[in-house]
């Protein structure tokens, strides 16, 4: 968390709400770059994917999400709705088709140019290694350990088999370990004092 925080931080405050959805909603970045205004549900605290862009030689090409099972609704955690609002408020246009995350030119955001910044805000937080995409693993890890089932996860990554959501229920169950460990270590930290 302290690695998300300072990343945010260093990022300019127009693409601060794209590495949050990337990780907290855990989308793809053709499906974070292709949000327009009528895709964000305030009242519902919900994110609408139902397209995605690609980037091409030739240039921009929109179209469906990568799966079938990507067309999906996903809930947008309650601690980065007031960026939402926010973003919604200072950056994005008037009109229910204004892209959320506009090129200088107003069209779609090259992931080359959120790189130019992204590399620097990675480096910010000692993780030069740290690819964008790894954003969506991490908040499907933070979904599993928040108890999301394998449906679930796989709702939410817009998963058309469940494969992919094991992987990130194995990571939980591993991370549940390594805390059951700890919980020990911190037990018999306790006990030692009391047996002095």
């Amino acid at each position: 968390m302290a690695e998300l925080d300072t990343i945010v931080a260093t990022l300019p405050d127009r693409l601060r709400l794209m590495v949050l959805l990337a990780t907290w909603c855990a989308m793809r970045y053709g499906e974070i770059a292709e949000l327009r205004r009528k895709d964000i549900n305030v009242p519902a605290s919900q994110v609408r994917i139902t397209r995605s862009v690609s980037f091409l030689p030739g240039g921009t090409k929109v179209g469906p999400p990568k799966t079938k099972a990507g067309t999906r609704r996903v809930a947008i955690p309650p601690h980065i709705m007031d960026t939402v609002q926010h973003h919604l408020e200072a950056h994005v246009l008037p009109g229910a088709n204004a892209l959320l995350f506009p090129s200088d030119a107003g069209a779609h955001l090259h992931e080359s140019v959120l790189y130019r910044h992204w590399d620097r805000a990675r480096r910010a937080a000692g993780r030069p290694d740290l690819r964008f995409h790894d954003l969506r693993h991490t908040g499907a890890t933070l979904a599993a350990q928040a108890g999301a089932t394998t449906a679930e996860l796989q709702a939410r990554l817009g998963h058309a088999t469940s494969d992919a959501a094991m992987i990130y229920q194995h990571a939980a169950r591993q991370r549940d370990q390594l805390l059951a460990e700890n919980l020990s270590r911190l037990a018999s930290e306790q006990a030692e004092p009391r047996a002095r």
